[in-house]
């Protein structure tokens, strides 16, 4: 197996906004030569499957409707946010599913991790699902304008094949749920703390 290993030789900031914190290397190809990355260093973030429990066993989904200002879109999402400083995913999953949707979970699993961006951001976005929903008031952030709504499974799986679903956290989260629910893809669920 070759070693594909880019070795930094020098490191520039470009900008360090209120989010966004961005860096130019200057790197060793393996192949001996040189070359530039640009990326974005990124806190990481959670997205969270929020299951509601239904009475013939199947369940519904809880989704957001956001405005994403960078597309100029209001996009079809599953909840989901930057980790705090400190923070650990699962604290952060249950944090930013109260305050974006109000709900409480009874249950959580950790699902696994995607790379969203991995060409020029260093961003992880940990899945987890949550289930054993409760109600509650919402808290959304300053600036935070967003609708939440349930879906059945085929609505969601229909807007991802239609398009509608472009978000790619959504869809990986669509895939994860689908192999989920085969009982492909099992999950170890722990009571919330």
């Amino acid at each position: 197996m070759s070693d594909l290993t880019e070795h930094p030789l020098s490191h520039q900031e470009l900008l360090k906004g209120r989010f966004l914190h961005a860096f130019r290397d200057e790197v060793r190809l393996p192949d001996g030569s040189q070359s530039y990355r640009e990326y974005f260093v990124h806190p990481g973030a959670v997205m969270i499957i929020p299951l509601l429990d239904a009475a013939d066993g199947t369940p519904s989904l809880v989704l957001e409707r956001q405005y994403r200002y960078p597309v100029k879109q209001t996009l079809i999402e599953f909840p989901a946010g930057k980790l705090d400083p400190g923070e650990s995913t699962l604290e952060c999953a249950q944090r930013e599913l109260r305050e974006e949707t109000g709900y409480t979970a009874r249950e959580w699993a950790r699902a696994g991790v995607l790379h969203p961006v991995v060409a020029y951001s260093t961003e992880f976005i940990e899945i987890w699902f949550a289930r054993g929903l409760t109600r509650g008031e919402r808290q959304l952030d300053a600036g935070e304008f967003l609708e939440v709504f349930s879906a059945s499974v085929e609505q969601l799986q229909g807007w991802c094949r239609d398009g509608q679903v472009t978000d790619a956290k959504t869809l990986i989260g669509a895939l994860w749920l689908q192999n989920t629910l085969s009982g492909a893809w099992p999950l170890e669920w722990r009571p919330a703390t």
